[in-house]
């Protein structure tokens, strides 16, 4: 069995970068909806809206990165273009959203997405031994869930 420059099985590292790859894409729509989120928002919600769009974004930028990272590490290429990213991306493009409740909606919905992949990803890297991986996405889900019961919560009122 080939290993890779950390140690794990070579073609468990590839089918995991490749996930890692789809994840990237995610969070790169994820990233630029919330983006247009956080600038077109309007009505009586807006403060508050318009604020917590900017930490879904910038959270996100910063996921991004390590995704990426991620990827390098474990010996392959991070995907790195718009076209890519359109291609392989389950969450859609969301244009011209000014509702506060409809983008919610939108980011409630980009997390359904975000969670199944990393799901995904926390067991194909069991399987591997891949920790790193592992406690990233561990790290994540955690975090993301309770986003998502915040968000379901300003619904729900």
């Amino acid at each position: 069995m080939k290993k890779n420059q950390i140690g794990l099985n070579a073609d468990k590292a590839r089918e995991l970068a490749e996930k890692l790859n789809l994840l990237l894409a995610n969070f790169q729509l994820f990233y630029i909806n919330s983006r247009g989120f956080h600038w077109n928002i309007k009505g009586d919600k807006f403060f508050e809206l318009h604020l917590k769009f900017e930490e879904l974004y910038t959270d996100t930028q910063l996921k991004i990165d390590e995704v990426a990272e991620r990827i390098l590490t474990l010996g392959h290429i991070p995907s790195h273009s718009y076209t890519d990213y359109l291609k392989l991306s389950r969450i859609k493009e969301r244009r011209n959203v000014h509702d506060g409740k409809e983008a919610v909606k939108g980011v409630l919905d980009a997390f359904k997405v975000l969670l199944e992949i990393e799901r995904e990803l926390l067991t194909l890297s069991a399987d591997a031994e891949d920790e790193g991986t592992n406690a990233l996405m561990s790290d994540y889900i955690r975090q993301q869930e309770k986003l998502v019961w915040m968000y379901s919560s300003f619904l729900n009122k």
